[in-house]
């Protein structure tokens, strides 16, 4: 094969056991009922050829780490040999047209592995293209879009990734990297000081967002100490007067809560530093691809 797919993963910053977990349950997922028996039928045991993943619509590529995990993973159940090549790298931006990736093997193999990589090439697309879209409507403000724990079970990682492709920043990955102390943990320890100084005495080199859901309570996050505020719902209004209030201490500020396309450049211009979105992962459409067969042939 032409292309290494552990420079793939190494460069895209993937751990190899995170994309084969993920490759190997989406496979067995399609194959749980039996063999592909469409292709087992009308293509012969040596029949080859050549197929191109293919953009259908305009977007962000993102994912083609683990579109050469599939097909390797299928390949390696078959016993079979392929050629991929990357035309396209992720990150970049296609028009309908342009060709993603190149593969050249026995058909059987490609076919039964189209959809699984397609399914997966498709969301962590539509991660990354949704993102640039934030990223490009934010412009020129001092400001970057960044993704939730709003994730699709199971793909938290490589949609983290794909929001990376798109242009944006990651936030906390789980519930253990950093700490974010929302409305419920203040109800439960009685106020937002007494629900920071809990986090400090457990975890004092933890990193800490507070959820401010009014401008006292950003206030508040202030007088005790809070370097990052999450300012929930709230107006341009509000956010501008928070901004005001938090930054000459230092204290960063991120907006969130139901925030559309439409708003970023409205938002960005209040001078947040954050917004966050919910939707880069959880209600991104995916993106049209499609894999096209080239030149079948008998070998």
């Amino acid at each position: 094969m032409s292309i290494d797919l552990d420079q793939l993963l190494a460069t895209a910053g993937l751990e190899p056991h995170q994309v084969d977990e993920v490759v190997r349950r989406t496979l067995a997922e399609d194959l749980q009922w039996g063999p592909d028996v469409t292709t087992g039928a009308t293509i012969k045991p040596d029949q080859s050829g050549t197929a191109d993943v293919v953009a259908r619509a305009a977007g962000t590529i993102a994912g083609i780490p683990v579109a050469v995990a599939v097909l390797l993973a299928a390949a390696e159940q078959d016993r079979a040999e392929l050629i991929i090549d990357a035309v396209r790298a992720d990150g970049d931006h296609v028009q309908p047209g342009d060709t993603i990736l190149t593969v050249t093997g026995p058909l059987r193999t490609l076919l039964t592995a189209e959809r699984s990589m397609l399914n997966l090439l498709s969301q962590l697309s539509a991660v990354a293209t949704l993102t640039a879209a934030w990223v490009s409507a934010i412009g020129d403000h001092h400001c970057r879009v960044r993704d939730t724990r709003k994730t699709v079970p199971g793909l938290r990682v490589l949609q983290k990734y794909a929001v990376r492709c798109g242009g944006g920043l990651n936030h906390r990955m789980g519930l253990g990297d950093a700490a974010l102390i929302k409305d419920n943990h203040v109800a439960a320890a009685g106020s937002v000081t007494a629900a920071l100084d809990a986090i400090r005495a457990a975890h004092p080199s933890i990193p800490c967002e507070v959820e401010c859901d009014t401008l006292d309570q950003v206030a508040e996050a202030v007088a005790a100490g809070a370097e990052l505020v999450l300012l929930d719902n709230m107006t341009p209004d509000e956010m501008r007067q928070a901004v005001a209030a938090t930054r000459p201490y230092g204290v960063r500020t991120e907006a969130s809560g139901g925030l559309t396309l439409p708003q970023a450049a409205e938002v960005a211009a209040t001078g947040v530093d954050f917004i966050t979105v919910g939707e880069l992962t959880h209600s991104a459409p995916v993106l049209d691809l499609g894999f096209d067969l080239t030149s079948p042939a008998v070998v």
